[in-house]
């Protein structure tokens, strides 16, 4: 009997497993963050963004379904793409063997399978918690952990219903731990997103100079910010995790 490899959180963003590399150095982590930030994470900022631009142009409300499953769906492409792109482009250039793409293609299916839970849900997180008048800072936590909370459970949910598939292993206790840190520096990544919005509380939003994506914006510039904005996002929480993780606890390690 083949017996199946199972991957972790940090076997899915392609870097070495806790038992591979159990003193991996702070210098790993933000080599592999950087990695993920560069291949996925501002993708998918990216996506949303120009998912949006199409869903506008096709009449679609940002409080209608139709957005909001428009723009998950462009988050998918964005994290998908952008996986597999950056690791075929890297396979290309080192010539390594150790870049398995058919387990890059799978890797990639499952993120963005998370990622399309995380992206539909942001625009109405953020509806929701506008509505209720609360403070820019609000909105911020509350979308962090709201789409924070929907990347975890579709990456459980993707590794339940996925894992026929070769290279994503079946959810289990060890890679849900990871799977949770994962979500967590994916929920800063969405709750930097909500800096974009530059049209709420503007003087409450501390990150409208860095981030903010005013009326009149052209489109791909746009889209460039928004990718920005989450790769800030994920970049910050994720170099925090990195420096306080002991080692052998990070899912980047």
């Amino acid at each position: 009997m083949v017996t199946k490899t199972s991957p972790t959180s940090a076997e899915a963003m392609s870097t070495p497993t806790i038992e591979d590399a159990p003193t991996s150095s702070i210098t790993d982590r933000f080599v592999s963050t950087a990695e993920v930030t560069v291949s996925k994470i501002f993708p998918a900022g990216f996506g949303w963004q120009s998912a949006s631009i199409v869903a506008d142009s096709a009449g679609f409300e940002a409080d209608t379904l139709n957005f909001a499953l428009t723009t998950g769906f462009g988050d998918f492409v964005g994290v998908l793409s952008g996986h597999t792109a950056y690791y075929a482009a890297k396979k290309a250039v080192t010539g390594s063997e150790d870049i398995n793409m058919k387990a890059e293609a799978q890797t990639g299916f499952l993120l963005a399978s998370a990622a399309f839970c995380s992206g539909t849900g942001w625009q109405p997180i953020v509806n929701c918690l506008q509505g209720m008048n609360l403070p820019f800072a609000s909105v911020m936590a509350g979308t962090w952990v709201g789409c924070g909370t929907l990347f975890y459970l579709g990456l459980r949910g993707g590794r339940t219903v996925f894992s026929s598939m070769e290279h994503i292993e079946e959810p289990t206790y060890e890679n849900s731990k990871n799977d949770a840190s994962l979500s967590v520096a994916i929920g800063g990544a969405t709750g930097f997103f909500v800096g974009t919005d530059a049209a709420y509380l503007p003087d409450q939003n501390f990150l409208i100079n860095v981030v903010g994506i005013a009326d009149g914006t052209p489109d791909l510039t746009g889209c460039a910010i928004a990718g920005s904005s989450t790769a800030l996002g994920f970049a910050a929480c994720q170099s925090a995790f990195n420096i306080a993780f002991p080692a052998g606890k990070c899912w980047n390690d």
